[in-house]
């Protein structure tokens, strides 16, 4: 694994997630309580032997280079590597911005040469998933292929939304297709049992999706690029290229959990998941395969007369006499007395906010950090440093879709109420 170079692509402007990008990068997103989408790619490298780590952002990168900074000093921890943010820059040689996963490799590909490595990973910064990036690699060198494609077993309905690839019986791709509906999706089915999978599972799931992740021999990922220059994307355009100039593509089957969280809908299910029981579908509980993130050195969480249910809270909160039910509570979070939160992503502060600060803050008209005494929070993501005042509602009263109040500081996707970074809620508001 010393011999490997990964790439972890940020994403474009993230705008499925907005609001939680409308002041950070996609990968800098939140997650479970106390970390970031980031930690997952980067610690499923450090957990694989792969310390070479490159992230490619364009958009508001200044909080994702602060935490990568305060997180990853792996010259110390875990040997000599690094993990180093790349954003988008404007040169006379390249004077445009990224203009899609391959375009933003092609344009760093001269830093990238400079690495003596054999193989290249290029991997997704919103998964939420854990793998073994070894096996994918010793499998990518013992097919002796030039490309491997990470592939995850789907039904039909998943499949639409997916690049698909049509395969040999040893997982050779003999053709991609992106997002094939009808006819087109029926020609992709695969015989995925003969790829390790059950009778009963491969013919639930008979489709291939690409999962965004890839293995390139050096060789093959800088002259495809170069060959190429009008090729933007990995997955539309430098896949199929690969595979009409004959190249060998093969497939590395995953057949565990893994989640696109790209979409708020998706993000805000992911998130309270987590709190299933006894197993939920994808857990930070694991010792031999950790998630790394900041450490912060906070004091534990304080619950003074707080009923919790199937919860995760996140270390430094303080909760008072409140109601709390299926939600993840990040780092720092302040619930008063006769709250109810229910399916609530609550992501918690940068801050803590002294007794004193409060009741001054008060005083002056003003609204503390937290959830504010009497209000209610159902189906709802408060994004961080969030000022809820008190007897406030959130419940999307009306059973609205999508709209859009910047100017009250909310935003709803897919029916999730979302409070915006740094926003504050008035006193009696009812959304």
């Amino acid at each position: 694994m010393k011999r490997v170079l990964a790439i972890i692509l940020g994403g474009g402007a993230g705008t499925r997630l907005y609001p939680l990008t409308k002041m950070r990068a996609k990968p800098a997103v939140p997650l479970a309580g106390k970390y970031r989408l980031i930690d997952i790619p980067i610690s499923n490298c450090i957990n694989s032997e792969i310390n070479k780590i490159y992230v490619l952002t364009q958009f508001n990168s200044a909080s994702l280079n602060r935490h990568l900074t305060m997180t990853y000093n792996l010259s110390a921890g875990f040997g000599q590597g690094f993990v180093e943010v790349l954003a988008a820059q404007q040169t006379p040689d390249s004077p445009s911005w990224f203009e899609g996963t391959a375009d933003a490799v092609r344009k760093y590909q001269w830093l990238f040469q400079e690495w003596d490595v054999d193989h290249v990973l290029i991997l997704s910064g919103d998964q939420l998933y854990r793998m073994d990036y070894s096996k994918f690699v010793r499998h990518h060198i013992e097919s002796g292929a030039d490309l491997s494609v990470g592939a995850l077993p789907v039904d039909a309905a998943q499949a639409e939304g997916f690049g698909l690839m049509r395969t040999s019986a040893e997982g050779r791709i003999l053709e991609f297709s992106e997002k094939p509906k009808g006819a087109a999706l029926e020609a992709m089915r695969v015989n995925t049992e003969s790829l390790g999978l059950s009778a009963q599972e491969a013919a639930r799931r008979p489709f291939l999706a690409s999962m965004g992740i890839y293995v390139f021999n050096r060789h093959t990922l800088f002259s495809l690029l170069a060959s190429h220059p009008e090729a933007t994307d990995f997955g539309k355009e430098i896949i199929p290229t690969s595979l009409a100039q004959g190249d060998h593509l093969q497939t590395f089957i995953f057949d565990d959990y893994w989640e696109d969280i790209g979409t708020i809908g998706a993000f805000y299910e992911a998130n309270l998941a987590l709190t299933d029981q006894p197993n939920p579908a994808f857990s930070f509980y694991d010792e031999k395969f950790p998630i790394y993130t900041r450490p912060r050195y906070l004091p534990p969480s304080k619950l003074q007369d707080a009923q919790v249910t199937q919860s995760i809270i996140g270390e430094g909160s303080l909760l008072k006499a409140c109601s709390i039910h299926h939600c993840v509570l990040g780092v720092r979070s302040r619930v008063e007395d006769e709250v109810v939160l229910q399916d609530a992503l609550v992501m918690g502060a940068d801050f803590f906010e002294s007794s004193e600060e409060r009741l001054a803050l008060r005083e002056r008209g003003g609204t503390p950090i937290g959830v504010g005494r009497g209000t209610t929070v159902k189906r709802a993501i408060l994004d961080k440093n969030v000022r809820i005042g008190r007897d406030v509602t959130i419940v999307n009263k009306d059973r609205v879709e999508e709209a859009d109040r910047p100017e009250l500081n909310f935003y709803i996707r897919n029916g999730i109420v979302v409070v915006v970074k740094n926003g504050t809620i008035a006193d009696g508001t009812v959304i």
